[in-house]
């Protein structure tokens, strides 16, 4: 329920993530719904710097679903061999371009069932597409944007689809599109999963996390002092 969420000025931390990020944007290259489906398909443990370095020459050999669908495996397998789970991700990007080519006219599909029904296609997957190449509005959850919301107390969850339903229970539906973008940004820019910049982060004063390890340190401080006494 949405009352069990923990209590944080969400619209407070909206708009310093607005501030801060203006102009968050989707960090993998593409021209197309195809070439972002793939390339966010390439994505999943890869980071999308890596991902860019491999698409461009990816495309070039195979532009369109039709002419994927057609490349051989092993040809695949090569030009993307060093995006982590390259031989799964090859079959599968072949896979859901045959499906795409065969059965949805060449067109990459605009909903969430038909997306999720494509080899290698999860909810995440597909909310990138549907936010990004459709402006449907859509939070995808990737481990930014897990890692970050949960930090900050607009989620409270292990598990990424009670996150992203959480967050769309908080955040406006309009900004939901925009909001795992600066989510993204805040994650791979200031709060990182190893060492998180809290010492400069704007959103400090705001964020849960620092808010309960202040605290800690504050009683810690207080039972030391009096143990002295």
């Amino acid at each position: 329920m949405a009352s069990t969420l923990p209590r944080v000025p969400v619209g407070t931390i909206l708009r310093t993530l607005e501030d801060l990020y203006p102009d968050a944007h989707c960090e993998l290259d593409h021209r197309n719904p195809y070439e972002l489906l793939i390339a966010t398909i390439l994505s999943a443990q890869c980071t999308d710097k890596r991902v860019n370095m491999i698409t461009p020459e990816l495309f070039k050999h195979y532009p369109t679903p039709e002419a994927m669908a057609n490349a051989p495996l092993e040809d695949v397998e090569r030009l993307i061999a060093q995006c982590g789970l390259y031989k799964m991700k090859a079959k599968n990007i072949i896979e859901t371009s045959r499906l795409i080519s065969g059965e949805h006219g060449g067109e990459v599909p605009s909903t969430m069932e038909t997306l999720v029904a494509l080899p290698g296609v999860g909810r995440k997957t597909a909310n990138v597409v549907l936010s990004n190449a459709f402006g449907v509005p859509a939070i995808a959850v990737d481990t930014h944007v897990q890692r970050v919301s949960n930090r900050l107390g607009l989620a409270d969850s292990d598990d990424v689809l009670e996150t992203e339903q959480q967050l769309m229970r908080r955040i406006p539906k309009a900004q939901w599109t925009q909001a795992h973008h600066w989510l993204i940004f805040h994650g791979r820019r200031v709060c990182s999963a190893r060492q998180p910049q809290c010492s400069r982060c704007e959103l400090a004063v705001s964020c849960r996390t620092f808010r309960e390890s202040a605290k800690r340190q504050k009683r810690m401080r207080a039972r030391d002092r009096g143990a002295n006494l």
